[in-house]
């Protein structure tokens, strides 16, 4: 029964291990323009079906400073 449980513990702590280093980085942001009407818009995803993505993508939610790509 131990040796199960070791079984068990070994790959589940080294799971943990790789999975607790992960980093997340934020979306980027996008300028979006509006299929309707033209208007722009910078968010990080699509406002929805009428929109088509313009420029990006921009560190900031002002799309002034590009990100690195």
């Amino acid at each position: 029964m131990k040796a199960m449980r070791r079984l068990f513990l070994l790959p589940a702590c080294l799971l943990f291990l790789l999975t607790s280093t992960a980093e997340a980085a934020p979306a980027p942001w996008y300028w979006w323009v509006s299929k309707v009407d033209g208007r722009r818009v910078c968010l990080q995803f699509s406002p929805g079906e009428g929109w088509t993505p313009s420029r990006g993508p921009y560190r900031d939610s002002r799309c002034t400073q590009p990100a690195a790509r």
